[in-house]
């Protein structure tokens, strides 16, 4: 067994708005990367087991890096995202709001893309152009 340390040519991103509370940034976190492993199965590792045999779920392969930047960040982030049609999550404002999986999506439907008041986004994809569209985002402390 290798003990290099692992480097992945991937890379799992979360941009959060700057000004959210840290109850929602965690929300935030939770929900934006929930979806990725669904549309980009090899982002999931192998299921754990302790030493008593018990079983846990599978997770991510490799780490989820948060950072944040202001609504503008977030704003060129998401087209950046989008013009190089790398695997995305939104979360708006709006879902703040809403209590259910549908009143979510019927959330960011009911607004065109340069008006979502976006508050976190999650990419996924080549680790150079992951940081290009992390561009002007810092690290969450």
């Amino acid at each position: 067994m290798s003990t290099e340390p692992l480097r992945f040519d991937t890379k799992i991103a979360v941009l959060l708005r700057e000004d959210l509370e840290p109850w929602q940034r965690l929300n935030v976190t939770a929900f934006l990367v929930s979806g990725l492993g669904t549309q980009v199965p090899e982002v999931i590792g192998e299921p754990y087991e302790d030493a008593d045999g018990v079983g846990y779920l599978p997770m991510f392969r490799q780490p989820v890096l948060v950072f944040q930047g202001t609504k503008e960040t977030l704003t060129a982030a998401h087209a950046r995202a989008l013009s190089r049609a790398l695997p995305r999550a939104v979360f708006t404002g709006d879902l703040f709001t809403t209590g259910n999986d549908r009143d979510n999506r019927a959330a960011v439907r009911a607004v065109p893309t340069a008006e979502l008041d976006l508050v976190g986004l999650s990419v996924y994809g080549p680790r150079n152009a992951v940081d290009k569209v992390l561009k002007g985002a810092r690290m969450h402390p």
